[in-house]
């Protein structure tokens, strides 16, 4: 998945569901709901429509019910039992950090090639000399092969942070 999929409308909804039903399992496992609550609503494969939640939002005026009265269209009475006991900020909350977990993915991956290219260019021009900088003006020379072993550091600096958040991220919708 590419960013924008994973910030569009059908993304953001197909969560809102999996977070809903994965909290109805939770329910059910307490004897709070019937069993195969949300089981019955998954075997649908329901197919949901953000134009059609949309449409139902400009009339409710508020996106999670536009949500779940959409929901209760196309999977039926079963979907009765969804967000029982939750709120609109723990489903928006928790869909927010499963999408800046997948959303971590996606940057790493790209940041190990940025990675490897700053260390495969680093090492390939240790002695290209250059002109160094000290307060905006030339300095030592150098190599362009330190300033880009530099730039290699900052970013694996960067990678541990954003792996670091990441986990944050994960944590709490546990």
């Amino acid at each position: 998945k590419d960013f924008a999929e994973l910030w569009s409308p059908d993304t953001r909804y197909a969560v809102w569901l999996d977070v809903e039903l994965a909290a109805c399992e939770a329910l059910e496992a307490h004897g709070l709901v019937p069993q195969g609550a949300a089981a019955a609503v998954r075997d649908k494969k329901i197919s949901l429509d953000p134009a059609r939640i949309e449409e139902i939002e400009a009339t409710v005026k508020h996106d999670v019910i536009a949500f779940l009265t959409h929901v209760e269209e196309v999977a039926g009475e079963e979907a009765r039992f969804l967000h029982l006991g939750l709120t609109s900020s723990d489903l928006l909350d928790t869909t927010l950090a499963i999408q800046l977990g997948r959303a971590a993915d996606l940057i790493l991956a790209q940041l190990e090639a940025l990675l490897a290219a700053l260390r495969r260019r680093a090492l390939e021009h240790r002695l290209t000399p250059t002109i160094g900088r000290s307060h905006g003006i030339h300095a030592e020379p150098t190599t362009f092969g330190i300033k880009l072993a530099q730039a290699y550091a900052e970013f694996a600096h960067n990678r541990e942070r954003l792996v670091a958040a990441a986990a944050r991220w994960r944590k709490t919708r546990r």
